[in-house]
């Protein structure tokens, strides 16, 4: 048995895997989960506007980071990777980031930072992480990681076979266009129109048609399912692989955009750090499903809890 930790660190949230990866006695190797959890940093708080990291956006992701230090010494992990994506990439003055991420990290394991990867590279660690669950006969898989500043479109069968990365998601869209409680029609037409545009790059470079399954994964999806299917709460156990047919998809993002930002936070699903901006993530779902509609047989989302972090952890072992 080997004993991980895994940490993605996006533009809204930082989360930690620590998880054991067992051998079965067929060979294959099995993830099992020990500790998962997620806190809302946004650490790419303005960087659309400035490039820049904000300073009480590394405070907030420093604090965290120290607790998730906290946690993985105490349950023993023998080899951490922390990633970094979308914010990251675009910051001018990253290196304040991962400087103070080895400070934090390098307790535990010394030597230990952050490490940026492409939008490629976030694409692979995804589709690893959202197909292990599912059997091969449901693909061809479509893979959507929608984050706070980009979304990476995937697909592929057993192995990925085309994927793209694109600088939208439901904070940057956000921050670009919806700037009234609740958004105006004409703000939601404008960010329906900027999403569309910059989502045509992954449209015209990852085969849509073949697909069978859409599996969408982060936390704008997990959110609309457990919103979806009425859930009083917030059950990761009832969302992992539940599945929303379109029609429903469209009505709750709708009625989100039509709620105010306290409507949205009195939701019992919803996570206070992503009441603000899940309207924009709601916006890029629509135009997603749209497209697959459009140009495939695929008729209704399902949702994954496993994503890029599963990915990270698999990569510890080599099998991403």
């Amino acid at each position: 048995m080997t004993r991980v930790a895994a940490i993605d660190c996006g533009t809204n949230s930082l989360r930690l895997l620590i998880a054991d990866i067992t051998e079965a006695t067929d060979g294959s190797r099995v993830l099992t989960d020990v500790d998962r959890r997620m806190t809302v940093v946004r650490l790419g708080q303005g960087i659309d506007a400035t490039g820049k990291f904000h300073p009480d956006a590394l405070a907030r992701t420093r604090d965290c980071l120290v607790d998730y230090a906290r946690i993985i010494k105490d349950a023993g992990a023998e080899q951490i990777r922390m990633v970094a994506t979308s914010a990251t990439r675009d910051a001018r003055n990253r290196d304040e980031f991962f400087d103070m991420t080895e400070e934090v990290l390098g307790v535990v394991i010394p030597g230990t930072r952050a490490e940026v990867i492409t939008g490629d590279e976030e694409a692979r660690l995804s589709f690893v992480g959202a197909v292990n669950d599912l059997p091969s006969s449901d693909g061809p898989f479509i893979v959507v990681d929608l984050g706070g500043g980009s979304t990476e479109v995937v697909y592929g069968s057993s192995t990925v076979e085309g994927a793209r990365s694109v600088n939208i998601g439901c904070v940057r869209l956000t921050e670009r266009c919806l700037h009234s409680d609740p958004p105006t029609a004409e703000e939601i037409a404008q960010a329906r129109a900027t999403a569309r545009s910059i989502l045509r790059d992954a449209f015209n470079s990852v085969p849509l048609a073949p697909a069978r399954t859409w599996i969408g994964v982060a936390g704008t999806m997990t959110t609309l399912a457990a919103l979806a299917h009425r859930h009083p709460t917030y059950d990761s156990a009832r969302i992992h692989l539940s599945t929303i047919p379109f029609d429903r998809l469209r009505e709750v993002c709708d009625e989100l955009l039509a709620m105010t930002r306290e409507q949205r936070l009195a939701l019992g699903p919803m996570h206070p750090g992503r009441a603000d901006v899940i309207g924009g993530g709601a916006i890029v779902t629509q135009i997603l499903a749209e497209e697959i509609a459009a140009v495939s047989p695929i008729r209704h989302l399902t949702v994954s809890e496993h994503d890029i972090l599963d990915g990270i952890a698999w990569s510890l072992v080599g099998s991403a």
